[in-house]
């Protein structure tokens, strides 16, 4: 397993062994001993979720304002461009974030720490996206970041996305 440190506090890129052969492969999603030693996660997880979307939707950019969740993605079908932005005003980093492909043939995974917000857009025709996180949704506790904040000046690989009611109504940082 190769970790990649970002820009970002504790933010990482991990790109688990994949094993394949004429028959397909095999790779390690998670083991929480490993993770721990190699990524540092030492937060156990505690709810896994599952989102199918399709071409140009965009999720995000959230985050839990009082129990923030550390979340491990990745790409089981499909391809997605995912974002983490520092939102925390007394960070070194405040309004910097982190852009990265998650696909079904690069295998990787990103660790979102708590306390960051997080999004990502559809880039395949359809995606199967799964998160594992460390404290449950609470809907009234969410919060979110405007996808076109200017602060933040992502650069996402699509500018014309469907958006939910929830997300369109986010200002920025």
């Amino acid at each position: 397993m190769k970790v990649i440190e970002t820009i970002l506090a504790g933010v990482k890129i991990i790109e688990p062994k994949v094993f394949g052969d004429h028959r397909g492969f095999f790779k390690e999603t998670y083991s929480a001993q490993r993770y721990q030693a190699l990524v540092g996660i030492e937060l156990a997880f505690i709810q896994d979720n599952h989102s199918r979307s399709r071409k140009g939707v965009l999720r995000g950019l959230h985050f839990q304002k009082t129990k923030p969740q550390g979340k491990l993605v990745s790409v089981i079908r499909g391809a997605v461009y995912d974002v983490v932005a520092d939102i925390n005003p007394e960070s070194p980093t405040y309004g910097q974030y982190v852009g990265v492909e998650l696909n079904e043939d690069n295998h990787r995974q990103l660790w979102v720490p708590p306390g960051y917000a997080h999004g990502f857009c559809v880039i395949s025709d359809e995606v199967d996206f799964v998160y594992k996180c460390t404290d449950y949704y609470d809907p009234s506790d969410e919060g979110g970041v405007a996808w076109d904040c200017p602060l933040l000046n992502i650069q996402w690989p699509l500018q014309d996305v469907q958006l939910s009611e929830k997300d369109q109504q986010y200002s920025g940082l």
